[in-house]
């Protein structure tokens, strides 16, 4: 009775520790990624703007558990993509999972007036819950998400650098 007793106590102490640890933790986390490539704007935007585009440079956009809807929704995998709002100079996307909280993402181009660079920026916000688990696990998108983004925006830069 008595181990029992203190497996309770220990287990209720635990908890209360890591949910005031992770109350002290962001409840938004961000990941982002920019890339300098030698294309106009205008060049980049059709290639970001358009999901039936980016089979160019996004990987894994060719494989079976992806379908391609219309120039502005896809699943892919088990995630719904919707671009909802395209301008010169951003695209916002919404990214909803049965796995994890709705990511909204935003590929910024940022150029001057004359210079054949455009900076592109690509980043993801997602909105994480109280829960101690989902604020500490949230703490590793920047591992998971942050190379993935890296190697699509190289492919992108390879895709317009090369024609």
């Amino acid at each position: 009775m008595r181990l029992i007793k203190l497996v309770l106590v220990s287990l209720v102490i635990l908890f209360a520790l890591s949910t005031g640890l992770s109350l002290l933790l962001p409840s938004m986390v961000l990941v982002s990624r920019a890339v300098t490539i030698e294309a106009p704007p205008d060049s980049v935007l059709a290639k970001v703007k358009d999901i039936r585009q980016w089979t160019a440079w996004v990987d894994g956009m060719e494989s079976p558990g992806v379908q391609i809807h219309s120039a502005t929704s896809a699943t892919l995998g088990g995630t719904e993509v919707t671009i909802g709002t395209v301008s010169d100079t951003a695209i916002v996307s919404n990214w909803t999972s049965k796995k994890s909280n709705p990511q909204v993402a935003t590929i910024r181009l940022i150029s001057r007036p004359g210079q054949p660079q455009t900076v592109v920026q690509w980043q993801f916000v997602e909105q994480v819950k109280w829960y101690p688990w989902a604020k500490l696990g949230s703490m590793m998108n920047d591992k998971i998400m942050g190379p993935m983004m890296e190697k699509n925006l190289d492919n992108l830069k390879r895709s317009l650098e090369n024609k």
